[in-house]
């Protein structure tokens, strides 16, 4: 058995797809999301989103957004998507390894508050891409 999700940003559906189970990040914690799901409305934060399609793992870095299921049918809408498989590992590390920097660096609400969004989206990138060169998932 099957669950139908798709992902949509403001410019495009960025994949369409069945999978047999869906990890997403929430702003409470990561949930599993299985077939015959009980119907559900969830906030996604910054981070990756796993699936399983046919026992193969890949991941997508998700930058924020919102979840419905409900009769095996995912709609997943984001501000930002990336397909791990289209996120360079390089520069996705080099972008985290600014990001910290920035992070550590930052004064004042404002600033704090971007910098942390930043290393959030760029810790997700890199999380995306490494979770696929590496097919590990836990």
């Amino acid at each position: 058995m099957t669950l139908n999700f798709r992902v949509m940003a403001p410019n495009r559906i960025v994949w369409n797809s069945e999978a047999q189970e869906i990890i997403l990040s929430t702003n409470s914690g990561q949930i599993g999301i299985l077939p015959n799901h009980a119907p559900l409305l969830t906030a996604l934060d910054i981070g990756i989103m796993k699936v399983r399609i046919n026992s193969q793992w890949t991941a997508m870095a998700l930058m924020g957004g919102f979840a419905m299921i409900e009769n095996n049918q995912m709609t997943i809408l984001v501000n930002e998507a990336e397909k791990a498989s289209e996120i360079n590992v390089q520069e996705a590390q080099e972008a985290f390894d600014l990001a910290q920097v920035g992070l550590s660096q930052a004064t004042g609400k404002k600033q704090i508050i971007e910098a942390n969004l930043a290393f959030k989206r760029a810790k997700a990138r890199l999380e995306a891409a490494n979770a696929t060169s590496s097919s590990n998932f836990s």
